[in-house]
């Protein structure tokens, strides 16, 4: 009796089951896949280069399975798309592809332009799907942009790049000692996977608040979903000052995705009283696998600038000279637990228990930090006590609930900046918020000449406010 019963039990969930899938395929023109996208945009994308791959997805919303007669790519620009479907990659399908009852198939997109035009021209096809008879056809289009590429070349002799073109640069791009590059405004490099740039000579990037330069990754579009590669960081190596370079200066520059940030070498012997070695206005240099700056026995005068996003903290000094006016140091970095404090000192003084110098014979660090913001994930300085030291905070806000000391003078402790920054969100946006502690907070006796306007080229005035940043009132909707 009970070998019946589990028999009948047995043909009842069978049946069940096979009521429940419809294995056989409708035939209805009326029966049609929806793609989860009206279109696909692929963005602004080099060309002669794969760009990042975009997905979407062609749904089944029957209950009886649909046969994909015919996947294909058409329109005049169709031979510069790739798709993949259902794991099969090529240009069009003459074979049937099943999508059952309820369910999708992902489709894969990949295009590389040639270049067309003078500065490039926008690409555009359809994805066209027939089923039942009947074609569905989803856009598809591209905007290629046409880029001068350089790789491995080191300038021997004074160069300049324009902003006519972006640059691409794979490998190393040298600027060899006793050479000068100048970058005019509004000029983008773009830096390939490894590639670094090298300045034993000078490096004069003149950007303005209306043309930046820009020095970030090669890579287009998103990582995934609405995540850009524009926030990934070791996308290329870094800059790199050499001991024999001398009088960079880097004016409205953003500097990103890197591996290690802009670092800087000093010559122990050289004179940088009057001249620093690498001076910064009004730049941001942010999303680094490791520090945006590090500077070894040199001097770094920085005005105006955005510090932000690295895994192993902000900035490093390891002895030398070096100012820091109306910046803002802050760190919010995704990618890894933050290994080290946002502001880092070495080669401070001597040894505090033994009173013994490095025996380096090399001076001790200076450091003077003013009207600035030091904020985010971590500690912010790596020295708490800077007792018997040459480095000095005056009027910046701190994170920590500290107090004043001779090192640190009228400083605000404790306080929220109150950025518009919202990490989980993406958002990294270093601007005041109209209830911020920064607004008005500086000292303008403190604020030099260079600091008279900010990134955007917003005015301090009389009341400045702490940071890289001018507050202006947010534009209302």
């Amino acid at each position: 009796m009970k070998f019946l019963v589990r028999i009948l039990l047995s043909t009842a969930i069978a049946a069940c089951m096979a009521a429940c899938i419809e294995d056989d395929f409708t035939t209805s023109p009326s029966d049609q896949p929806r793609f989860s996208v009206e279109e696909i945009d692929m963005g602004q994308v080099f060309t002669d280069q794969t760009t990042p791959t975009s997905r979407f997805t062609i749904h089944n919303p029957h209950s009886k399975s649909l046969l994909l007669e015919e996947v294909s790519v058409s329109g005049a620009d169709a031979s510069c798309f790739h798709i993949n479907v259902d794991g099969s990659a090529t240009a069009e399908f003459q074979r049937n592809i099943e999508i059952r009852g309820k369910d999708s198939v992902f489709v894969l997109v990949q295009a590389t332009l040639p270049e067309r035009g003078d500065l490039g021209s926008e690409f555009t096809a359809s994805i066209d799907v027939r089923v039942n008879g009947v074609v569905s056809s989803l856009p598809i289009k591209a905007q290629g942009v046409n880029a001068e590429r350089i790789k491995g070349e080191t300038f021997t002799a004074d160069t300049r790049l324009t902003a006519r073109k972006p640059y691409i640069i794979t490998d190393s791009l040298t600027v060899a000692e006793g050479a000068t590059l100048t970058i005019e405004a509004g000029t983008t490099l773009c830096f390939h996977d490894k590639a670094m740039l090298i300045v034993r000579g000078t490096l004069l990037s003149e950007g303005t608040a209306e043309a930046p330069v820009t020095m970030a990754g090669d890579r287009t579009g998103n990582v995934v979903s609405d995540i850009s590669f524009d926030i990934m960081s070791r996308q290329w190596t870094g800059v790199f000052f050499t001991e024999s370079s001398a009088a960079n200066r880097l004016v409205h520059t953003n500097i990103r995705n890197t591996v290690q940030g802009v670092a800087v070498s000093g010559n122990p012997e050289a004179d940088y009283s009057s001249t620093p070695q690498l001076t910064l206005l009004n730049s941001v240099l942010r999303n680094s696998g490791e520090l945006v700056l590090e500077g070894y026995h040199t001097s770094i005068d920085a005005t105006g600038c955005e510090f932000a996003e690295a895994g192993a903290g902000l900035v490093y000094l390891q002895g030398g000279s070096h100012r820091f006016d109306h910046c803002t140091f802050a760190n919010n970095y995704l990618f890894t637990a933050i290994g080290g404090p946002a502001v880092q000192f070495a080669h401070l003084s001597a040894d505090p228990k033994t009173g013994l110098d490095d025996e380096s014979g090399l001076p001790y660090l200076k450091g003077s930090f003013t009207n600035s913001i030091i904020y985010g994930i971590g500690s912010e300085v790596s020295h708490g006590d800077l007792t018997g030291t040459d480095v000095y905070f005056r009027r910046c806000l701190l994170k920590s609930a500290g107090t004043d000391d001779d090192n640190f003078l009228e400083c605000i402790w404790g306080e929220d900046p109150l950025f518009y920054t919202e990490r989980l969100e993406y958002i990294f946006d270093y601007r005041l918020r109209p209830e911020s502690p920064a607004i008005g907070a500086a000292d303008p006796s403190l604020s030099r000449p260079e600091a008279a306007t900010d990134i955007y080229g917003l005015a301090r005035g009389a009341a400045p406010d702490l940071g890289a940043y001018v507050f202006t009132l947010p534009a209302e909707e």
